[in-house]
């Protein structure tokens, strides 16, 4: 952590800068509502200027490349110093040069997920195995790090440094291996990539499923603008695919049925974004509560009753019970953040919608590792 006089003459506080090198600690947390929070904090992000950032000044790369403030915000920013070149302040028409270090000091406030607990199901000298609750990512990404599976085991249990050696999205739920060293991590990977591992999940799903395996081999194309797949199925005359996307294999088998819903045990074979989710929509049956890809043809009743964020309050892990709903502790309101004086981020409220989507075993050449099925796998 670096300490630095805020620039401002009116205020003459002192502001503890965080970096990446700062870990998260239990205190970071505020618990309300079922939902976790994360205090907000002072965070210096620093970047590289790129090549085409070459040439702009440094108000006019701001505004260009991250849109999500006003441009008076970073006119202001740079004036007071928040933001800097080569660790110096610039004038607002400073031009930046290629390669320099831009930094960033910013008031971070992070976006809320469930406050479920992350459960440790397994541990070995070099292995962690945990059931990740729905909204929490795996690690830090976008505007999450501490609000992250790796930040709160490193908070909450002193666990660091851990490898994820698999991708669960954020609103899936479910077993979630780390290994605890690099070396331990790199042979997890090999044997993903050599096909040695075999991954399973549940999910439940509209309509009665079919009773005998169903396969789905049918490619996926991703698009990162939407953030969102398709099944590309496109056949000419010989027989030949010509459909866009990556080759994609997923093999499933009904589990049992209410005759509303089905859960189903999926298997995928490759692993592409959303693939799952995508390739039961391209069954027909779509998971009961992914607003994403549930089709339009699907009968409304089929959903009532089942909305996301119940299915995910429900998704069979324990209420965070270490804490009490109390009222939100104070934190420093700072008068250029965009954000204050409320605690969660913009666009954020917390009520996320987990999905009925859980993975439940992981198993190589001479490894199994297990997660128990969540409440809304029975269909009672």
């Amino acid at each position: 952590m670096t300490k630095r006089k805020r620039s401002e003459p009116q205020e003459n506080m002192e502001i503890v800068w965080q970096t990446p090198a700062n870990p998260p600690q239990r205190q970071d947390y505020i618990f309300r509502d079922g939902i976790r929070y994360v205090k907000p904090y002072y965070f210096e992000f620093i970047s590289h200027a790129k090549n085409r950032w070459t040439g702009k000044t440094i108000v006019d790369l701001f505004t260009d490349e991250f849109k999500g403030r006003p441009r008076d915000y970073y006119v202001s920013a740079v004036k007071s110093g928040r933001i800097q070149v080569d660790g110096h302040i610039v004038p607002i028409s400073y031009v930046v040069r290629s390669s320099q270090k831009i930094s960033h000091f910013l008031h971070r406030h992070e976006p809320p997920v469930m406050a479920m607990d992350v459960q440790i199901l397994h541990t070995e000298s070099d292995v962690v195995t945990i059931c990740k609750p729905a909204s929490v990512p795996v690690h830090p990404c976008g505007q999450y790090r501490k609000n992250t599976v790796v930040g709160i085991l490193q908070a909450e249990y002193d666990l660091a440094p851990l490898f994820p050696i698999h991708r669960l999205d954020r609103l899936v739920s479910g077993l979630l291996i780390l290994a605890r060293t690099a070396f331990k991590a790199d042979i997890f990977r090999q044997q993903i990539e050599s096909g040695e591992v075999k991954k399973q999940y549940i999910a439940r799903v509209i309509g009665v499923f079919p009773e005998n395996e169903q396969v789905a081999d049918v490619n996926i194309n991703y698009n990162a603008r939407e953030g969102k797949s398709t099944a590309e199925v496109e056949n000419d005359s010989t027989g030949r695919n010509h459909s866009k996307g990556k080759a994609a294999c997923t093999k499933f088998t009904r589990i049992s049925t209410n005759g509303t819903q089905s859960t189903v045990l999926c298997e995928p074979v490759t692993g592409r974004t959303h693939q799952i989710r995508v390739h039961l929509q391209f069954l027909g049956h779509p998971i009961a509560n992914d607003m994403l890809y549930l089709s339009e043809s699907v009968p409304i009743r089929s959903t009532e009753g089942s909305s996301a964020d119940r299915a995910a309050a429900n998704s069979g892990l324990p209420p965070k019970s270490d804490y009490t709903d109390e009222p939100v502790e104070e934190f420093s309101i700072d008068p250029m953040c965009t954000n204050c004086p409320n605690l969660p981020p913009k666009g954020y409220d917390g009520r996320e919608e987990g999905l009925w989507l859980h993975c439940v075993r992981y198993s190589g050449p001479d490894w199994t590792y297990e997660c128990p099925y969540p409440d809304w796998a029975s269909l009672n």
